[in-house]
């Protein structure tokens, strides 16, 4: 994801707080984030005192990470970690087995192999642990806002299950934030935009309070992304 659209989307907090709050209850022990960023929803593990390793692909935001949160005594390390990595057992012996949660809020999509991808999530995990993604959900919505944020594909519940599958025992699955997928099709499909402009977060963002509760009347039947958690067979 680029830097102009995670710098924007650090000002909906409102909106890192609902994934943060979502994926809660199923993280524990030894927690691990996947392209952490700049850090957008790792503050917020930092902000409740709840230890945590961050990570990214890229060594800017590595650096970017360990100065953000230099200092923050629940900052447990900040790892450059590729999920594409065919080799990953030989390049990342120090970390196989080594977490209880890993999780990876809108990365999926952007690794053209997620199934080698979901595979080192497994090395990652000790025995029973859990691994919890959120990921772009309607292949239908697919736009010129995915192609240039670099998204191979767009998810549907059962499709993320499927991928899952394999490796994992599936906890929970449910669609996420409805009321994001017209803005999506207004931005990406009738004007066109490239990136998510900043006027549009902020009012979507003052709104979060009610696009929750729609969420939860609609049954979590329909969604922007979808969330998927997973138990390490």
């Amino acid at each position: 994801m680029g830097l102009t659209t995670l710098q924007n989307l650090s000002i909906a907090d409102r909106l890192n707080e609902w994934m943060f709050e979502s994926i809660l209850p199923y993280t524990k022990g030894r927690t691990l984030e996947i392209g952490s960023g700049i850090g957008n929803i790792s503050a917020l593990f930092i902000k409740n005192h709840l230890p945590i390793f961050l990570s990214d692909l890229s060594l800017d935001y590595c650096e970017m990470l360990k100065k953000r949160f230099a200092g923050e005594p629940c900052l447990d390390g900040v790892l450059p970690i590729d999920l594409e990595d065919g080799y990953f057992e030989k390049n990342y012996p120090q970390v196989l087995g080594a977490f209880d949660t890993v999780f990876a809020l809108n990365v999926i999509e952007h690794i053209a192999d997620d199934r080698l991808a979901l595979e080192n999530c497994k090395k990652l995990l000790a025995p029973g642990g859990h691994v919890i993604l959120l990921v772009p959900a309607n292949p239908a919505l697919y736009n010129v806002l995915d192609k240039e944020l670099e998204h191979f594909r767009r998810y549907t519940r059962q499709s993320i299950q499927t991928l899952l599958s394999k490796d994992f025992e599936i906890i929970k699955s449910w669609y996420f934030n409805m009321a994001g997928i017209f803005g999506w099709w207004l931005s990406g499909n009738i004007m066109k935009r490239q990136t998510l402009p900043s006027g549009q977060l902020n009012l979507y963002n003052k709104l979060v309070p009610m696009f929750r509760v729609m969420d939860t009347l609609a049954c979590h039947q329909f969604g922007l992304s979808v969330v998927a958690v997973g138990k390490k067979k």
